[in-house]
């Protein structure tokens, strides 16, 4: 075995190694979630993806490392592939971006089906692999480097385990509580890049390693320092230069614009609106006005007040409204992400008189006694569905807090076609707590409202409230809602806390949408080559 070199003698600095590389990992797991989400959302089957990924790039680092650790016993060589893993982390927020949506492209016209699943593992796999990988055969080398006999080896693998899983557990909460609220995802990668290089710095330098290896140290720091100048833009709408706001949350990818009707927002880039303010009061064209029946099925002429709760409040698109068409109406509001609570202040103009806890919407109902004639659940993780709240228990929970004449609205933003889709799971489960349940396919949009009650009357005093409505615009729109409503005939799905595969059946529904969407260019693609593509588009 070679003379061991000064610098590792100093086991602190190995620790240090070990620590540092095992909280990058953890950094870079986190920060590829949310490097990801905004184009392939946040669902567990994209956390399984990323998971699933890092692991395979770990294992092979993890064999690769011991074996070239044995075959030559260099730490030149370690500290060598964590500069270039620094290097390869400093380019994610430079390339990572347009990598996505090239990656994207190219199996988007490939493809047929499971295009989110698919263009997901290889965008991870493309971009996040080959670094994971070389900080994977850090713990081998570093135990080759480290042991000098029998009699002590299992306390230094011990120790230098432990360093690698504490660092791993802090680079689990620095992401996500203190850095990406902070500064972004991209600055959070260029952080952990930078410790990485700062490891590999101390190591040559004071091991003052042969020339050819220090000509790599100004290169390295270079692109470092290029990267951080071009790397800091924290926007993945890259393409877009009119946004009001452009952020990150805990839980999501917040984007603002707005144009001289309308304030929106959205919390994926490449799907749909998620909340909407009319700047001029009016009806949105959107599932918000044809969820107003509620509180005609409820009995809004015919109450003093009426208690409405919404959970998955988002910026108050639907309280808004309820506020500018009843004035006998008293809301409540639930959302889990404060940063957007904050947007609706800020934006949208979310009315004083609003409460809003900042909450999961499950948790919320088990913590209070209270009840309500309308409750309006609307919550989505940006495109899908918390699991949580799409089971029988959840719509039990919900049934306690109704009135007895109270009505649930649920939106469901996606149209599953074929048997077994989405909107059939919840219509079933939903069916299995309520007696009435109702739907409506909300025009020109891909939503579905549903209205579920135990009170057997509720169509009729919706015509008996709709009677009393002055509003000749909502009335036109109640009455359209109401010739469209359909009785639910219930089937045999269902889903509980156990099993709710909401996930797996809301990638179906996107999946059926993207190829509905990309048909068109899919056939001026095969008719006319990428020219024409490139010139359509």
């Amino acid at each position: 075995m070679q003379e061991k070199k000064p610098i590792l003698k100093n086991r602190i600095f190995l620790y240090l190694t070990e620590f540092f590389a095992g909280m990058s990992v953890m950094a870079v797991e986190l920060g590829a979630s949310r490097l990801m989400a905004p184009y392939f959302s946040s669902s567990q089957i994209v956390w399984t993806i990323i998971i699933g990924t890092i692991m395979i790039a770990m294992a092979l680092g993890n064999i690769y490392g011991g074996r070239s650790a044995d075959k030559n016993p260099n730490p030149d060589k370690l500290y060598g592939r964590i500069m270039v893993a620094a290097i390869w982390i400093a380019l994610i927020p430079v390339l990572g971006k347009y990598m996505i949506l090239g990656i994207s492209a190219v199996l988007i016209f490939s493809v047929n089906s499971n295009f989110l699943i698919i263009a997901g593992f290889a965008a991870c796999m493309v971009i996040f692999v080959f670094p994971l990988f070389l900080l994977g055969t850090v713990t081998p080398s570093l135990v080759k480097y480290t042991v000098d006999n029998l009699d002590d080896n299992g306390k230094l693998v011990g120790n230098l385990n432990a360093s690698n899983t504490i660092g791993s557990i802090i680079g689990t909460f620095v992401p996500t509580f203190i850095s990406i609220p902070a500064v972004g995802t991209s600055i959070t990668f260029l952080i952990f890049s930078g410790i990485l290089l700062l490891l590999a710095i101390v190591y040559f330098v004071s091991c003052k390693t042969v020339f050819f290896r220090m000509k790599k140290l100004p290169i390295s720091m270079l692109i470092f320092f290029l990267c951080v100048w071009l790397g800091h833009n924290n926007s993945f709408a890259f393409w877009q230069n009119d946004l009001t706001y452009e952020g990150e949350s805990i839980y999501n990818y917040l984007q603002v614009s707005e144009n001289d009707e309308e304030v929106v927002l959205s919390t994926n880039v490449l799907f749909g609106v998620q909340s909407i303010y009319k700047k001029e009061p009016g009806l949105t064209g959107m599932y918000y006005d044809y969820a107003m029946a509620a509180p005609y099925m409820s009995g809004i002429h015919e109450k003093d007040q009426l208690d409405i709760l919404v959970l998955g409040n988002g910026t108050g698109t639907y309280a808004t409204q309820c506020t500018r068409y009843f004035d006998n109406v008293d809301i409540e509001g639930v959302e889990i992400d404060q940063k957007i609570t904050d947007l609706a202040k800020e934006y949208f103009e979310l009315p004083e008189d609003i409460t809003v806890t900042t909450y999961d919407g499950r948790a919320f109902l088990n913590a209070i006694d209270e009840t309500y004639d309308v409750i309006m659940v609307d919550a989505y993780q940006d495109i899908t569905i918390p699991f949580q709240m799409s089971s029988v228990e959840f719509f039990e929970l919900v049934k306690e807090h109704l009135t007895d004449d109270g009505v649930m609205v649920v939106n469901m933003n996606m149209r599953g076609t074929g048997e077994g889709n989405i909107n059939q799971y919840l219509a079933d489960t939903i069916s299995h707590v309520f007696s009435d349940v109702y739907t409506v396919d909300v025009a020109g949009s891909t939503n579905r409202e549903l209205f579920a009650s135990n009170n057997e009357n509720m169509l009729a005093v919706l015509q008996m409230n709709l009677a009393e409505e002055s509003n000749d615009e909502v009335t036109a729109l109640m009455n359209r809602v109401s010739s469209n409503l359909i009785k639910y005939v219930p089937g045999n799905y269902l889903m509980t806390d156990d099993k709710a595969p909401v996930e797996l059946l809301g990638m179906k529904v996107i999946d059926e949408l993207i190829q509905d969407e990309v048909v068109y260019y899919k056939d001026i693609y095969k008719n006319g080559g990428i020219k024409a593509l490139i010139e359509q588009l």
